[in-house]
């Protein structure tokens, strides 16, 4: 970042973005609060955003993942009881 310009480190950044979601605060005073333009909050929120949209599409597949292992499961076990009961005729 050039010389000059103000810079939050990562306990601001999370302040900031507890106080948006949590207390409803304006970015505009945050932005001067912080002494910083209030583009540098909304790019701030928007990679927060993207990582928790990340976040969320990953915890997505994990639960297909388990719903698709516990049909596996159950198919899996309703073929054995079947051999089983081919087995004995």
């Amino acid at each position: 970042m050039p010389k000059g310009y103000p810079s939050l480190n990562e306990f601001q950044k999370q302040e900031i973005i507890a106080r948006i979601r949590e207390k409803g605060e304006k970015v505009l005073s945050l932005s001067k609060e912080y002494g910083v333009v209030p583009k540098t909050i909304y790019k701030l929120l928007g990679n927060k955003l993207n990582q928790a949209n990340d976040s969320l599409e990953l915890a997505k597949v994990k639960r297909e993942k388990e719903a698709l292992l516990l049909i596996i499961g159950e198919l899996v076990a309703e073929q054995r009881i079947k051999a089983k009961s081919v087995k004995k005729n």
